[in-house]
């Protein structure tokens, strides 16, 4: 499975490649750090599932998913967000997401997430 990590953080990119690195079948494909480059570079790349913070730069990420939703329905999108994501899944679910992990519990939640959505 090809993933594609938009986040603004260059340190939680890092976490989210190591945590991915874990599993042989998934590959990361390529980054972004706002919400522009992450629609430009999923246009490109066409990953299977894009990690997606809610809070980039430029745009955020519900808007960056609803856009996704609309111009590549078959991508997976897992919203992730520091804020607490049982308040944040409803909006994620109605703009177009698969899912939201809190990134405090990406450890422990994230890869089991990521397997229930594939």
């Amino acid at each position: 499975m090809r993933i594609f990590i938009a986040d603004d953080s260059v340190v939680v990119r890092g976490g989210l490649r190591s945590i991915l690195s874990t599993e042989n079948a998934w590959i990361v494909c390529g980054e972004a750090s706002d919400g522009t480059s992450a629609m430009e570079k999923t246009r490109e790349l066409k990953p299977d599932l894009v990690l997606l913070d809610v809070s980039l730069p430029d745009m955020n990420g519900l808007e960056v998913a609803t856009r996704l939703r609309a111009e590549l329905p078959s991508v997976k999108i897992l919203v992730i967000s520091q804020h607490d994501s049982a308040h944040l899944l409803p909006p994620a679910l109605a703009a177009g997401a698969d899912g939201c992990v809190d990134k405090a519990c990406l450890g422990t939640q994230l890869l089991s997430t990521i397997r229930a959505l594939t």
